[in-house]
């Protein structure tokens, strides 16, 4: 699918497309905008958003403005894509997942060899998080405001005493209900602690339960 979208940005043409008569913007002629009409059930709110062709939006979808979603990516039924919130190329994101503002969630086509991004069904995923190079978030998850995951960057589970990173031959993996918090940890080394330094890593401080779900609960009547 990567290599299909790669080649239909190197054959594109940028060309005017026009949104409206003042509006207009120019892009690949290949990556026109979706055509999404009101028998889709997807709920796109006035202001700027864009899904771009090629790309899945389930019924019940709910887009918020400014948003936008990238060819490949997938996104089920019930998902709120919040303002400034961005879904990547081929990024797969469930059923019932609350991407709030100003969410990244990267996709494949930058860097080279960048894996899809997978967000399992019910996760909540904070305002100004970013998830990234194929990190997979398994179900019911919640990721706290400005959590950063990415293949580089351990995450230590408090609960369970374990390390997870990514390796060579598979993404970074967070549990199924994990509630994972920005943290930090120093920095070894004399100049690191000389200098008092701390590098950022998120936490798992635990894992979800009745409370969690009060807190994180999505407004039906919004949908």
């Amino acid at each position: 699918m990567k290599q299909g979208i790669l080649l239909g940005f190197r054959m594109g043409v940028i060309t005017e497309m026009a949104d409206g008569p003042v509006l207009k913007f120019f892009d690949k002629d290949t990556y026109p905008l979706r055509p999404t009409t009101s028998a889709d059930q997807v709920r796109i709110v006035p202001g700027g958003s864009s899904i771009r062709d090629g790309a899945y939006v389930a019924p019940g979808v709910v887009c918020m403005p400014p948003m936008f979603v990238n060819v490949g990516a997938y996104v089920d039924e019930g998902t709120m894509i919040d303002s400034h919130a961005l879904v990547g190329s081929c990024a797969q994101i469930g059923k019932r997942v609350h991407l709030s503002a100003a969410a990244q969630i990267g996709g494949v086509l930058e860097p080279v060899g960048a894996l899809p991004v997978i967000v399992e069904d019910e996760v909540f995923v904070g305002g100004g998080c970013g998830v990234y190079e194929g990190t997979v978030v398994r179900e019911r998850a919640v990721l706290a405001p400005g959590t950063i995951l990415t293949g580089a960057t351990p995450v230590h589970d408090l609960v369970r005493g374990e390390i997870y990173r990514a390796t060579d031959d598979l993404p970074l993996e967070i549990p199924a209900g994990a509630v994972v918090v920005p943290g930090s940890r120093h920095v070894d080394g004399e100049r690191g602690k000389a200098w008092g330094l701390s590098l950022y890593t998120p936490v798992i401080v635990k894992y979800r339960d009745a409370g969690t779900a009060a807190a994180v609960q999505l407004e039906g009547y919004l949908r």
